[in-house]
């Protein structure tokens, strides 16, 4: 191959990075290259930057907002699309990428599909169902972590748990997060926690990256490891646009391994506060109830007992007199009635006695032998007959 150079040629950095960007913009101003999203990260000014790769390499990639509004899909990590646009160099940083230009899907990413298949699978086990979720406690005393030991995951987690509540335990639980055999060492750390039952709750997670980076908390064991765990799980891996198959399994997803601390761990201040609530609630019951027996007690006293039974007994002292002063009504009217009667009969049997009948010129004959002489017949000649008139007696002899 014929140099370019001479031998004894001595560039500076800038005037070789300038030569390299004239070669690759000049050669590939207009390509089209086919390959699969990697870390997708939109910008709120609306560019697009991502990577682009395959099996053996990987590229850096924009789409300015001008281009990316034609986009009538949205671009996701896995998916495989077609690209055409242009070779750039950063000289700043000595990074060349790829100005896309147009984007269009060139069939589902590998990646994606394997996951989405893996996800129908374990759905169908029942591994995600919403009945097998169990409460996060509101107030553990100790919080696991199954995370690298040495990222930024951790260090957040034991920042914002130190933070908030000095006196909540932490068991680092460390474990790989990406790469191979990753997968499994998460899943023995779950194990482990459960196993010697070493914490209230479990955080499984990691910082952000790219799909291919997240992978280990898809795989079907770590999946497996988090519905099989009696000890309630957060799933906090990556960022908040992040998922994995571990969100599904576990019993919350958190967006960040930063929210999950604070979700799982109660900050002291709100504790102590909320105490304090409860203690002066509790107090003002306590004392509205004590003043509200005083009262009642009160009611008690000699003076007022006197008065209450005064109040009790009047009525029915009045109710008492009035039935005794009606009884004796009763008694008076009935003895007033029953002399009535009394008299009433006299005055018939009076009226109806042999004297006053005798008193009124009438006599009684009767025969010597006691007869009552009622008709002449009752009397032949010669019969003596006693005569009684209303006074005294007169004997006489028929004729």
């Amino acid at each position: 191959m014929t140099e370019l150079f001479p031998k004894d040629t001595v560039f500076t950095v800038s005037n070789l990075t300038s030569l390299i960007r004239e070669i690759l913009e000049g050669t590939f101003s207009n390509i089209t290259l086919e390959g699969e999203i990697s870390n997708y990260r939109p910008n709120s000014s609306g560019h697009l930057y991502f990577t682009l790769k395959d099996e053996g390499a990987q590229i850096s990639a924009v789409m300015f907002r001008g281009r990316a509004m034609s986009l009538d899909f949205v671009p996701k990590d896995g998916m495989k699309v077609k690209c055409t646009g242009s070779i750039s160099v950063y000289a700043p940083r000595g990074n060349y990428q790829i100005i896309i230009n147009k984007m269009e899907i060139a069939g589902a990413g590998n990646i994606l599909q394997i996951l989405e298949e893996r996800k129908r699978k374990l759905a169908e086990e029942g591994l995600f169902n919403s009945e097998r979720k169990k409460p996060i406690p509101r107030f553990s005393k100790r919080v696991g972590i199954v995370t690298s030991p040495t990222g930024a995951a951790l260090r957040d987690i034991l920042q914002i748990t130190k933070r908030r509540n000095p006196g909540v335990d932490v068991v680092i639980l460390p474990a790989l997060v990406q790469g191979e055999g990753a997968a499994v060492t998460i899943a023995n750390m779950i194990k482990t926690a459960n196993d010697f039952d070493m914490c209230d709750v479990l955080i499984v997670g990691r910082g952000g990256g790219s799909l291919e980076d997240l992978l280990p908390f898809s795989e079907e064991v770590v999946v497996r490891a988090i519905a099989g765990s009696h000890i309630p799980v957060v799933s906090a891996v990556g960022h908040e646009i992040d998922w994995a198959l571990s969100d599904y399994a576990a019993d919350m997803r958190a967006p960040t391994p930063s929210a999950a601390a604070e979700l799982v761990v109660p900050k002291q201040s709100d504790i102590l506060q909320g105490l304090a609530a409860y203690k002066e609630e509790f107090y003002n019951q306590i004392t509205g109830k004590v003043e509200r027996l005083k009262l009642m007690i009160k009611s008690f006293d000699v003076g007022n007992m006197e008065v209450r039974f005064r109040s009790i007994e009047q009525p029915l002292l009045n109710r008492l007199e009035n039935a005794r002063q009606a009884m004796i009504d009763g008694m008076n009217q009935k003895i007033k009635e029953t002399r009535q009667i009394i008299q009433q009969s006299v005055h018939i049997l009076e009226q109806a006695s042999p004297q006053t009948i005798l008193n009124r010129g009438y006599s009684m004959v009767r025969t010597e032998d006691g007869k009552i002489v009622r008709s002449p017949l009752d009397a032949s000649a010669g019969t003596r007959l006693e005569i009684t008139p209303a006074n005294g007696k007169i004997y006489a002899r028929v004729e």
